[in-house]
């Protein structure tokens, strides 16, 4: 995907003169960089104290402890998956090569590799994903909890396999802050967590190669902040980086004054990138988990190592832990709301980990759960490794006292009904800055489910790069449950990571009391990004029949006739039999058979979509890089301003 000129224009159209003022310099450094590369300055007498105190490692639950080996075990013998891609070839990796295209990145000046064009460089998810070095943290745990050597002598091979093939500012992994940030972070785990093993000092602050290496990341980070209108989750990625790296790594002349400048950065930019009720204001909830982890990651080491952190950041995370146990549906899901990559800011732990439980274990280890929390009965590795690290600090907020349903900045709103009936409805920002990176134009969409099973699902995201069909289909309008008008979206995209015009909505009336009881709970908001007309739905949850109608209205001056398209788009394991204008739903639960009955607006014609390509519509994407055909129910027709859409969903039994 080569980006045009008009994709530049519309780009530089949403920055202020201090971001571009800000680029302008960037771009003058980035010229004198490619002929003037200072050497890392001499180090003498480096030595690694940020260690795990002891015992640490004797508290990781055995049955976690026990995929950990597995996965590690699956990585020494060179398999892995990313993104939706099978690899065998790890055991010696080619740290350029795309298997899911075949291309290899080319060699030249970091900041003349063509990283977005695919057929130049090829996916650059998956070129960048096996360098974050995540696969070699949990090499790295295999060995502190087994000390087999096997492990540790496989992870230095890899790295001075990555630094002598990944020069400073030489190739593709020296042009994204966020995945320089995100290794550094993980440099740091790979030596705490080999600190038993003989050969570890040599490998890092005995090794110039390594100092090097660490040094140019931190130069290069310090350098390049993301700005402005890409301040989002990339900022704060860079910032803990930065951070841990010179905290734990602080060996250097600079290291004092990238530490205190990493730490004002992330302070500041946990506080821009949260609202105050501690939802992420990306509104892209695996977003929101990156961001958590990556903070938590942060006071670890500062903690470690003795630094001190402003109690503001601290109040961040705890706001952003009670938020996530509010929001997650009764198996632990939060909602799948915008953007998600499956990024992680750091991997200790084993394929079967549910990476959002483990959050809020660690949320209960480091800030203590509260009465209405939700249970966390699995068990993981990255807990215990940050609470033995993280100092318990009293901080003197007050928490809810009750499970929150409506986060009012946030513009979303939980409805909970009996036979753990789950309804997100969303009224919120379109998305966050002005390109609003990682937002849908999801505005008003619904997203249903029952214990934990998708009925009116999220489709998710699929792809960033090189499809732009798929990356348009599944963030637009028609990929959402949620009102479409004359066939386009209700904000307008000026590329992939680009939104030149934003929907406004706004929340007229929330009242979740019902769900309570045997009472109903109820919703409404409206968005503007229509032209001529507002798009106004009305949704309510009857506890006592186990019924939620959604109502839609569009309101406005309008021409007589504006095309419609109403779309529900069901979960991958609902099977839907349509006859008409109703739909009758079948799923399985733990081996016990579901049902529900979808009645949908009858002004409207009714079909049912699956798979299809060519547009894209039916499909589902259970994470980054992998999509499978799931049933989409769209109704088309009309409206002259009068009509109502009714739709009823009664779950049985």
């Amino acid at each position: 995907m080569t980006m045009s000129a008009g994709w530049y224009l519309r780009r530089l159209s949403r920055m202020g003169p201090q971001e571009v003022a800000g680029r302008v310099s960037d771009a003058v450094r980035r010229r004198r960089w490619r002929s003037a590369r200072p050497g890392c300055p001499g180090v003498t007498g480096a030595r690694f104290t940020a260690v795990l105190p002891a015992g640490t490692i004797a508290a990781v639950p055995p049955d976690a402890a026990k995929r950990l080996i597995a996965e590690a075990d699956r990585l020494m013998y060179g398999h892995a998956e990313f993104f939706g891609v099978v690899r065998d070839d790890l055991a010696d990796p080619d740290w350029w090569y795309d298997p899911k295209t075949g291309r290899r990145a080319p060699w030249g000046y970091a900041f003349d590799v063509p990283y977005r064009n695919e057929d130049a460089v090829g996916d650059i998810k998956q070129i960048w994903e096996l360098s974050r070095h995540q696969y070699l943290t949990v090499l790295a745990a295999a060995y502190a909890i087994t000390g087999d050597d096997r492990y540790a002598e496989r992870v230095a091979e890899h790295l001075r396999s990555w630094w002598a093939a990944n020069a400073p500012l030489r190739g593709v992994h020296w042009t994204s802050g966020i995945e320089l940030g995100i290794r550094l972070l993980s440099w740091v785990w790979v030596r705490r967590l080999l600190d038993g093993w003989p050969g570890a000092a040599g490998l890092f602050e005995g090794n110039p190669v390594a100092l090097s290496q660490i040094w140019h990341h931190q130069r290069w980070l310090a350098a390049f902040p993301s700005r402005g209108s890409s301040a989002n989750n990339h900022v704060i990625a860079e910032a803990a980086g930065q951070f841990a790296a010179a905290c734990a790594f602080g060996w250097f002349p600079s290291s004092a004054r990238w530490r205190a400048d990493a730490l004002r950065s992330l302070e500041r930019q946990l506080r821009g990138n949260t609202f105050g009720s501690g939802l992420n204001r990306e509104l892209a909830t695996e977003y929101h988990g990156l961001v958590l982890e990556l903070g938590l990651a942060a006071v670890a080491e500062a903690d470690a190592t003795g630094v001190p952190v402003p109690a503001s950041v601290r109040l961040v995370l705890l706001r952003m832990t009670d938020a996530l146990a509010a929001v997650v549906d009764s198996r632990l899901r939060p909602p799948r709301q915008g953007d998600a990559d499956d990024g992680h800011g750091l991997v200790v732990d084993g394929a079967g980990t549910e990476r959002w439980g483990s959050l809020l274990a660690t949320g209960d280890a480091v800030f203590g759960r509260l009465d209405w929390w939700p249970a966390v009965t699995g068990t993981d590795v990255r807990t215990p490794l940050l609470a033995a690290l993280i100092k318990p600090t009293e901080l003197s907020v007050p928490r809810p006292a009750s499970r929150l349903a409506h986060f009012a900045d946030a513009g979303m709103t939980i409805l909970r009904g009996p036979g753990e009936i789950w309804c997100r409805c969303d009224g919120g920002p379109h998305g966050f800055l002005s390109i609003a990176a990682h937002a849908h134009a999801d505005a008003l969409s619904v997203e249903v489910r029952h214990d934990g099973v998708d009925v009116l699902a999220d489709p998710g995201t699929y792809c960033y790069h090189g499809q732009p069909e798929w990356r348009q289909y599944f963030r637009s309008t028609l990929g959402h449950n949620t009102l479409q008008l004359d066939g386009g979206d209700q904000s307008v995209s000026g590329g992939p990571f680009l939104w030149t015009r934003h929907a406004k909505s706004r929340v007229l009336a929330v009242d979740t009391s019902g769900t309570s009881g045997a009472g109903t709970a109820r919703w409404c908001a409206e968005h503007d990004g229509y032209q001529r007309s507002v798009h106004r739905r009305r949704v309510e949850l009857a506890a006592a029949s186990q019924e939620l109608r959604v109502v839609d209205e569009v309101r406005g001056r309008h021409s007589p006739r504006r095309d419609v398209r109403l779309a529900f788009h069901l979960g991958p394991s609902i099977a839907a039999d349509l006859v008409g204008n109703r739909a009758v739903l079948t799923w399985s639960r733990d081996g016990e058979d579901r049902s529900a009955v979808l009645d949908l607006p009858g002004q409207l014609n009714w079909q049912a979509h699956r798979g299809e390509t060519a547009p894209p519509l039916g499909w589902y994407s259970p994470g980054f890089g992998r999509k499978e055909p799931s049933t989409t129910l769209v109704g088309t027709g009309f409206t002259d301003g009068t009509s109502k859409f009714t739709t009823v969903l009664r779950f049985r039994g």
